[in-house]
């Protein structure tokens, strides 16, 4: 019930959020390239303000309580912005400031909350199970985003219907879900006697480098999918216009063809990715215990290759592009939920909360807060000579749009050096959170691995 309730609250999120902007800013308010994205920078600088905050909360009290109150604030927030028109754009965007605040503290404890309840395989599992709301719910708003106001006319009921969802699902999780005691499926639950101070919680994060690598690698494919996600439509459009199967648009509402396949793509190579990998890491485990980094830098480096192809084929095969499409962001989705599994087996359970939330902090601040910004800017500078030019439009997109694939490759070499560490961070998990227990005395049995809880005072929860 905890996972199925969390992943609920989850997919209503994603859904809401790629509504509100695909449609509010691709309508009602138009986009150019290279234009400052107000609302989606004010939306993710509050989630990424919010989220150390709501990290060290979710360490130290009780989690269901937070997260419920989180998921009553963003359902209020939500359901107030669908009233709000165009002439009032500013209320849009400090509502989108609060809505950043109430996805954070969600965000940043619910993964924990599953932590201690599985383990393992069935860690691996359930947090697989969480992570699908990701891209279904992405992908539905995308669809349904594009397709609302030339169907109905009137976009606000989309958003009025998932604030809805989530405060049942809001008061299901206060009512209904337990708050497991932390470490409980490290078979030390109720144990856990101590914990240490919030900076003291930051060096050792800090020190913990698989922590730090995964971290960098998840930046890298959240600067991808941010990018892929604002400019891939409109770069496959404009595919279509210099092969003459389309005609430019100069209308403020154009079609959303291409948003309705993408989006489609998004939901079946997320969902895929997701199972895929947690099916394969399952398996690759027999074989070798790095196996959760490793599956995730193979994903990674496969990816890069059909990102690059997309950009070589577009220009003759809009379904060619579809297909390196469909694979790239199939492999690129993999490691959603491993590189969560990796946080749970590195990071010791009264520290997990914190080590969420800077992780989600530093992915959307080397990723998506800045890519789609960035790729319309380069985008922009390079066409600046031929703005008349349809095909210097198309390829100048496509130029900026390939440094996504580089940075995909740099964050499969994050998740090689994770790979390299992952076991030394792992039995150093293993000792603090002994230490935390008051079980020193079987340290002599798993070797002389060193622990983070060096130099750090402990003091009781």
């Amino acid at each position: 019930c905890t996972v199925t309730y969390c992943t609920l609250v989850r997919f209503m999120l994603n859904f809401s959020e790629r509504i509100t902007m695909t449609i509010n800013e691709k309508t009602t308010f138009v986009l150019f390239p290279g234009q400052l994205r107000c609302s989606i920078l004010i939306f993710i600088c509050s989630f990424m303000v919010a989220a150390p905050i709501f990290g060290y909360l979710g360490d130290r009290f009780n989690r269901k309580i937070i997260l419920s109150c989180g998921i009553f604030f963003w359902s209020a927030v939500t359901l107030s912005s669908s009233f709000i028109t165009k002439e009032y754009y500013w209320l849009f965007v400090l509502s989108r400031g609060l809505v950043g605040i109430g996805e954070s503290s969600y965000s940043s404890i619910s993964p924990t909350i599953i932590g201690d309840l599985f383990t393992n395989n069935s860690r691996t599992m359930m947090l697989s199970v969480f992570y699908l709301a990701i891209p279904l719910g992405s992908g539905l708003g995308y669809i349904l985003g594009s397709s609302a106001k030339e169907a109905a006319g009137d976009w606000h009921w989309a958003l009025r219907v998932s604030p809805v969802l989530g405060m049942t699902a809001g008061t299901l999780i206060l009512f209904f879900v337990p708050e497991p005691k932390r470490g409980h499926a490290d078979q030390l639950g109720g144990r856990i006697k101590h914990r240490t101070s919030w900076l003291c919680d930051m060096k050792a994060l800090a020190k913990n480098r698989s922590y730090v690598f995964s971290s960098l690698a998840s930046a890298a494919v959240s600067f991808a999918t941010g990018a892929f996600g604002m400019w891939i439509p409109l770069y496959l459009f404009r595919a279509q216009v210099v092969q003459k199967t389309a005609e430019a648009c100069t209308k403020d509402i154009c079609s959303s063809k291409d948003s309705l396949i993408f989006g489609a793509i998004t939901c079946v190579t997320g969902l895929l990715g997701v199972v895929i990998g947690a099916a394969t890491t399952r398996l690759c485990r027999q074989k070798t215990e790095r196996a959760d980094p490793l599956v995730c830098a193979v994903s990674m480096l496969g990816s890069a290759i059909f990102v690059c192809l997309i950009f070589v084929v577009a220009k003759k095969s809009i379904i060619g592009a579809y297909v390196c499409i469909f694979i790239g962001e199939t492999l690129l989705f993999l490691n959603w939920a491993i590189t969560a599994d990796i946080l749970m087996y590195v990071v010791i359970p009264t520290r997990r909360a914190t080590a969420v939330a800077f992780q989600g902090f530093t992915s959307h601040l080397l990723g998506d807060a800045g890519s789609p910004y960035l790729i319309g800017l380069i985008s922009d500078a390079l066409q600046k000579s031929y703005t008349r030019s349809v095909l210097w439009q198309f390829l100048s997109l496509g130029y900026a749009l390939m440094l996504c694939p580089f940075v995909i490759v740099l964050g499969g070499m994050f998740f090689l050096a994770t790979a390299l560490f992952f076991l030394d961070d792992r039995d150093k998990h293993f000792v603090d959170t002994l230490i935390q227990s008051d079980l020193q005395s079987v340290l002599p049995t798993i070797g002389k691995a060193t622990s983070y809880h060096d130099h750090c005072k402990l003091v009781n929860p």
